[in-house]
């Protein structure tokens, strides 16, 4: 499915150069200080949603018959976990499977969309292995200063 971008203004202003282009594809509305917003035409909606819900059921099927399986097959989507350690592999494939599975079931897939973009940041973090040992620590805090705790001053 193509996709169209339009100033969030364009809606408010020119409603009728915006809506003609749902017949053919999503619309974007870019906005300034918010997320930016899509509209599509409900018919394509409730097919994404279907198509989504059917795939996440049937992964969940073949996860209860053979987990491993699953959990190989959902691997092959994410190629930047050849960075996170081998023991954080799995559990990573573990609760992002989770996450699909129980947002499937309820709805709720920002839950799975965090968890996706926390462990790829892991992953990335991984891929530069001097960045990955000066996150470890230890940390110089010699320097620091503690700033005042919100309220501390009786306010």
């Amino acid at each position: 499915m193509t996709t169209r971008t339009f100033p969030f203004s364009t809606l408010i202003n020119k409603q009728t150069s915006v809506f003609p282009a749902l017949a053919d594809a999503d619309v974007v509305l870019e906005r300034r200080d918010a997320e930016n917003l899509v509209l599509m035409r409900s018919e394509r909606f409730q097919a994404m949603v279907v198509g989504l819900g059917m795939a996440a059921r049937s992964l969940a099927i073949v996860a209860r018959a053979n987990r491993t399986l699953a959990e190989e097959t959902f691997a092959e989507e994410l190629p930047w976990l050849v960075w996170l350690p081998a023991e954080a592999r799995a559990e990573c494939v573990r609760e992002l499977l989770d996450h699909l599975l129980a947002g499937a079931e309820t709805g709720l897939l920002l839950p799975f969309a965090r968890a996706l973009r926390e462990w790829q940041a892991t992953a990335e973090i991984h891929s530069d292995p001097e960045l990955a040992q000066r996150l470890r620590g230890p940390f110089d805090t010699g320097e620091s200063t503690l700033a005042p705790r919100p309220g501390a001053d009786g306010a």
